[in-house]
């Protein structure tokens, strides 16, 4: 009977933590979010595509013939077994935005330098 209640069993509420393998995958693609200034619009639509981040996953694993391609090792699966878990778009809204914040103090911290010089210092590094 183990075997049947395995079978309706679900993931544990909350965000997904991604596994030591899957973690540098998942920190790259939410870089690259953020370095395009993509945050808000990426943010709404993983907002919007909660309840279809499995089709997604499947969807993945479906075109892993043309995305090993384009992608050396097997990343793709990888991303892929993350997103089937219930709670990765939990975990990717939540470090999307703590790489946000990130880039926000770094950006707040160069501008205050650049306030805090004065004119001819500005020219000089121009």
């Amino acid at each position: 009977m183990n075997w049947f209640r395995h079978a309706f069993a679900l993931d544990p509420p909350g965000p997904a933590e991604p596994t030591d393998a899957e973690r540098p995958i998942v920190d790259r693609v939410c870089l690259a979010i953020v370095r395009r200034h993509l945050t808000v619009p990426a943010l709404a639509f993983l907002e919007m595509s909660r309840p279809l981040n499995s089709v997604a996953a499947q969807a993945i694993h479906f075109f892993s013939p043309v995305l090993s391609a384009l992608v050396t090792g097997d990343e793709h699966r990888r991303f892929a077994e993350f997103l089937d878990r219930r709670g990765s778009i939990d975990y990717l809204c939540r470090r999307i935005e703590q790489l946000e914040q990130k880039a926000q103090s770094i950006e707040a911290a160069r501008s205050e330098d650049v306030v805090a010089q004065s004119p001819q210092q500005r020219e000089s590094q121009a």
